[in-house]
Parts: C-alpha cells; sequence; structure tokens
C-alpha cells in the first residue's frame, strides 16, 4: 500500500486544485456602521450553464488518522466549496488528473474553522472530518448532467501525519 503524509496546507501548495477558505488578514472592507469585516471574493467559484450555485448541508461521520483513501471523485460540471459548520478541521485528498486518471496525491489537513473549494474536475477524496462528526455547508453545482465521476482506486492510500 502506498503511504503519503500530511502536508501544510498552504494557499500556494493548495493553488493547483482550488482555494483556501479563511479570514486570516484584515478584511476587504468595514460594512454594518463598521461592526463588520467583510472578506471578499474568496474562492474560484465556477459552474457550468445551465446549472446554478447552490448550498446544501452534509453531515459527514468521524473518520481517523491515519486514513485509507480509496475512493476519489471529482465534478466536471462545477467547483466544489466545504465550509465547516462547527470548527471540525477535515482531511483533504487530491490528485492530479492524467488521462481521466487521478495520479499525483497530495493530502491536506484543514485548521478548525478552515474551508476549501476544489476547482472542476480536481480528483479529491469523500468528505474526511477527523476526529468528530464534522457539519459542513457545501457550495456546488445543482441542475442537469452528470456532474460526478467516481473512481475507486484499486490499491488504496495510506495517509499519515
Amino acid at each position: 500500500m502506498q503511504e503519503i503524509r500530511i502536508e501544510a496546507l498552504t494557499k500556494e501548495a493548495f493553488a493547483p486544485f482550488g482555494d483556501i477558505i479563511d479570514v486570516l488578514g484584515p478584511p476587504t472592507k468595514r460594512i454594518n456602521a463598521g461592526l463588520c469585516g467583510r472578506h471578499d471574493d474568496l474562492a474560484r467559484l465556477s459552474f457550468e450553464a445551465p446549472g446554478r450555485a447552490g448550498i446544501s448541508l452534509f453531515d459527514a461521520q468521524a473518520r481517523a488518522l491515519p486514513y485509507t483513501l480509496d475512493l476519489v471523485e471529482r465534478h466536471p460540471l462545477g467547483s466544489q466549496a466545504f465550509l465547516p459548520l462547527d470548527g471540525v478541521p477535515f482531511l483533504v485528498c487530491v490528485a492530479e488528473d492524467e488521462g481521466g486518471s487521478p495520479v499525483r496525491f497530495r493530502a491536506f489537513l484543514t485548521a478548525s474553522g478552515q474551508g476549501i473549494n476544489l476547482l472542476r474536475n480536481t480528483w479529491h477524496g469523500v468528505l474526511a472530518p477527523i476526529g468528530a462528526q464534522g457539519r459542513y455547508a457545501v457550495v456546488d453545482r445543482i441542475g442537469a448532467g452528470v456532474n460526478l465521476e467516481e473512481c475507486p482506486l484499486d490499491t488504496p492510500i495510506r495517509i499519515v501525519t
């Protein structure tokens, strides 16, 4: 079984796969009579027409490390953003595409309260909260067409710290 280590989740390391959604740094602007900081345009959202952006809520069972990755998926018609509602960190496993197959797997762990956006067609593992059940708001494409491609892995990958 192949084994990969969790990498630090940085903007630069994750950029080929998507965006980190958090509130580091000063807000873009102040609103509500200066009582609220607004952090604008944190993710590269993309949805193929005639679909539209939708917000769904996911309840995901707790997972543990080391973690066995045996299935990845991708969404060819739209990006997919995961925003934790209860602060539970989650494992983000991604891979590059080579000829329609996932290759060169990488793993990241979000910080408490940190979200991510996966770009269209990015191979990724299933939602895997670490240590506790997690609830997430998910922004993705709603509409006709096949927007889910799954790929079971012939050889599972062990994700370690």
